[in-house]
């Protein structure tokens, strides 16, 4: 694909976004057209005819399935793994859902067979070391143990190992486990849980960091690469073709991980802004033109990173795509100092809105009670009394309420509300959401980790948090996930790993004194 098709392309992923304006990939060139649609999990879909009437499809499917993990004979086993990746793109959704219950059930572990194992293992006598038999009986041991390890893989490792060294066979596998994962959201048995484990486990270790390939994603990359690059952007989207160059140009860097079984496409890609300082507001980033100089850069920013791969989730490629490429930043630019993140933070407004909410009617519980009992165990201050008051001044016919906390839940939870250019409303705003912002960030949290999903995700690769930033990030999307806000995430070399293990064992959370001080 032309990079003059891109720039069509964009243009007319920009006029879909409008309700008002129908489009169909059918206006533009074939190109384009296949290469968008490999996007999806239902690429690959051909013509049925070859596996019969749409009622014998999955039938034949599942004939496959089970041919692909019985064969024997290479030659014959990998046309059956062909026609079994062609098949199962021929199934509909529902009926991958089956084809996939069945292999978790019906090719799972032979627990009848372990069970039999485990008697004899039980049985066994542990030999003295006077016994001349010693080494007759440690024979029978290990025999017994080999079994029993051999025992407890399940059936289908078959399958995913057999498609792994296919040609395909992992891009298929991905698919596969994203159309699992989908399956989940809806009939979350335990022999699924176990299906999705297992294939997560080897998938993880089928793309161990030594078996993939750091790229340096330019301006002179295949269109088709670039394409995927517009396509995957999943924190802030790429506007046009002039966005997408700058992104690529100087004082940027784009970096992405490769498997030489997916070419072509990156399974994961970061992007790197070069900078004085680290930027405060991603406006600075993205809009702020011409760059500075590479070689007056200090730091290096990473301010967004996505996956490609719907099926890789929970695999964390990310945590070694940043140190190698913190490495390489710094070994071709030494001057650079200071590695950091403008990162979002998803999860911060659903958070308080459900926590407003939740204290407002606990609120007016007791109000309604009219008794001198004590307050409810999960009722608590949401808010300072130097908070509420300043909020109740606000309070009018658009953000009414009986307490600070209605008033805000209120103001925040009305469509199309101004508070964001309020000049009012904005200063009374800042310190409360700014300091709830460190709270969620620091204390809220989930089986002992942080609760925001970027903030696990850095935590846990050795960042620590460094600075909120008020109004970092004034788009749609922008208000509606942070109110704003967005932290910086800073990545010291001579700490990364200590905070990592320390986060990993006890869930502490590094953060400077600045982030401390407004709690």
């Amino acid at each position: 694909m032309s990079k003059k098709n891109l720039a069509i392309l964009l243009r007319a992923r920009m006029r879909s976004n409008n309700p008002s304006t129908k489009f169909s990939l059918s206006h533009f060139p074939k190109e384009i057209q296949s290469n968008s649609q490999e996007n999806h999990s239902n690429e690959g879909i051909g013509n049925s005819s070859k596996f019969g009437t749409t009622g014998r499809v999955y039938d034949v499917v599942r004939e496959t399935m089970h041919s692909a993990i019985s064969a024997s004979k290479t030659g014959v086993l990998d046309i059956t793994l062909s026609d079994f990746q062609e098949g199962y793109f021929n199934l509909s959704l529902e009926d991958r859902g089956k084809l996939l219950l069945v292999l978790a059930k019906e090719y799972d572990v032979n627990r009848e067979q372990v069970r039999e194992l485990v008697k004899q293992y039980l049985g066994l006598e542990n030999p003295a070391s006077d016994d001349d038999s010693k080494e007759a009986l440690s024979s029978v041991f290990y025999r017994t143990e080999r079994n029993l390890r051999q025992s407890l893989r399940p059936t289908y490792e078959v399958l995913f190992e057999r498609l792994n060294t296919h040609p395909g066979g992992l891009r298929f596998l991905s698919i596969l486990r994203a159309d699992l994962l989908s399956i989940l959201t809806k009939e979350n048995t335990p022999s699924l849980r176990s299906l999705d484990t297992f294939l997560k486990e080897k998938l993880g270790m089928w793309l161990s960091p030594a078996s993939l390939e750091l790229h340096q994603i330019t301006w002179d990359d295949p269109a088709s690469l670039l394409e995927k690059i517009v396509a995957y952007e999943a924190v802030h989207p790429i506007s046009n073709l002039l966005d997408l160059k700058r992104r690529l140009g100087t004082g940027r860097r784009c970096f992405g991980y490769f498997h030489p079984s997916i070419p072509g496409e990156p399974l994961i890609f970061i992007e790197v802004a070069l900078m004085e300082t680290v930027a405060q507001t991603i406006q600075e980033v993205l809009w702020d033109n011409p760059p500075i100089p590479e070689n007056q850069a200090t730091s290096a920013l990473f301010y967004s990173i996505s996956s490609t791969q719907p099926g890789l989730a929970g695999i964390n490629l990310g945590k070694f795509l940043i140190k190698r490429v913190i490495t390489l930043v710094k070994k071709d630019m030494p001057h650079v100092s200071t590695f950091a993140t403008l990162s979002p933070i998803p999860g911060f407004m659903q958070w308080l809105l459900s926590k407003l909410s939740s204290q407002s009617r606990f609120a007016e519980g007791e109000r309604d009670t009219q008794s001198n009992s004590p307050s409810s165990t999960f009722s608590e201050k949401v808010l300072l009394p130097e908070e509420e008051q300043a909020l109740m001044s606000l309070s009018d016919d658009s953000s009414s309420g009986s307490n600070g906390m209605e008033v805000l839940l209120n103001l925040l939870s009305v469509k199309n509300c101004d508070w964001p250019t309020s000049p009012r409303i904005l200063p009374v705003l800042e310190p409360i959401l700014m300091r709830l912002c460190a709270r969620y960030l620091l204390q809220e949290k989930k089986r002992g980790k942080a609760l925001d999903s970027v903030a696990n995700f850095h935590l846990q690769n050795g960042a620590m948090v460094e600075r909120i930033n008020w109004m970092a990030d004034r788009s749609e999307k922008g208000i509606h996930q942070s109110g704003g806000i967005m932290v910086n995430y800073v990545y010291r070399l001579e700490n990364i790993e200590d905070y990592a293990q320390s986060y990993f064992g006890s869930g502490k959370i590094h953060a400077s004194p600045g982030i401390h001080s407004r709690l």
